[in-house]
């Protein structure tokens, strides 16, 4: 790194009941910041709602006196809650994410049945991220890129020398993310794997999942190197055929996300629940015999 573009610090935050990282990164202590797929907790058994994991993590940005002043997500997450709304009006950040949201909201607008009240132009969303968009967190100097496959929206971003890929890879004896989702490729992932691992080396990959075997802790961090030399699916010299077969065979005996349903309801909203109804509550829509309709 460059005294002008100085090497990221990064403190992760591992949320057990989704297995998924949320990310810190910032410029120094007391200077600047971005939260990175922030988790909302929520009791699929009560239908409850709780920011327990994300008032954590704002605790740790203002013990640290950090400026928070970017939200990001990787994609519109199928599961886990996002908390993006909660931490961008908490905290008056931006939040962020890719331009094909604007794809996966017209999805499951319909899917959900959702009224004329539902606008699916990413309006939710303060910032829509394009392939090779620049921005800044503080002293940082960050980049975009567009790592499609897993769903349509989905990017990498670039800070320094970490790379915060979302759920395009997970841990290396772990494998890849699943493409039968809306809008997901296998074709695509596979070169939007083969872009990452062609970054400079050093580069430290920051993971949003993993699902580690009880025999070690969960991990946040990998290697370029670790993915070339021990992950099944894309090591050595595997053809994007090869992977593609292999892929949409694993993807063959997927269940669905547990979560799936209430995620993306939130999420597509940038984060933020449905409306009150006119009894002041809040509702999720659960469309009967119809997740994996095409």
């Amino acid at each position: 790194m460059t005294e002008s573009n100085p090497a990221p610090l990064v403190e992760s935050f591992f949320h057990k009941d989704t297995n998924t990282f949320t990310h810190v990164v910032f410029d120094r202590g007391g200077g600047t910041a971005a939260i990175i797929d922030p988790v909302l907790d929520y009791d699929a058994a009560a239908a409850r709602t709780s920011t327990a994991f994300a008032d954590a993590i704002l605790s740790f940005v203002r013990e640290r006196n950090l400026r928070v002043t970017w939200i990001l997500e990787t994609h519109a997450h199928a599961d886990h809650l996002s908390a993006g709304g909660y931490l961008r009006d908490t905290l008056n950040a931006t939040l962020a994410i890719g331009r094909g949201i604007v794809g996966v909201q017209a999805h499951f607008k319909k899917l959900f049945g959702l009224g004329d009240e539902f606008i699916a132009d990413g309006r939710q969303f303060d910032r829509l991220f394009d392939d090779g968009d620049g921005f800044a967190i503080g002293a940082l100097q960050c980049r975009v890129m567009a790592t499609p496959g897993h769903t349509g929206d989905s990017l990498t971003y670039l800070v320094g020398d970490a790379a915060f890929i979302g759920d395009t890879l997970f841990a290396p004896e772990t494998g890849s993310a699943r493409t039968d989702f809306p809008g997901g490729d296998a074709a695509q992932l596979y070169a939007s794997i083969r872009r990452i691992l062609a970054l400079p080396p050093d580069t430290r990959l920051f993971l949003c999942h993993d699902y580690p075997p009880a025999t070690r802790a969960p991990v946040a961090l990998t290697s370029i190197a670790a993915q070339r030399e021990s992950n099944p699916h894309v090591r050595g010299a595997t053809s994007e055929s090869g992977y593609v077969e292999l892929r949409r065979a694993r993807d063959a005996t997927l269940s669905m996300p547990r979560l799936i349903l209430p995620a993306l309801q939130v999420n597509i909203r940038g984060g933020r629940l449905p409306e009150t109804d006119a009894d002041g509550v809040r509702y999720l829509r659960l469309p009967l015999n119809r997740l994996g309709v095409n």
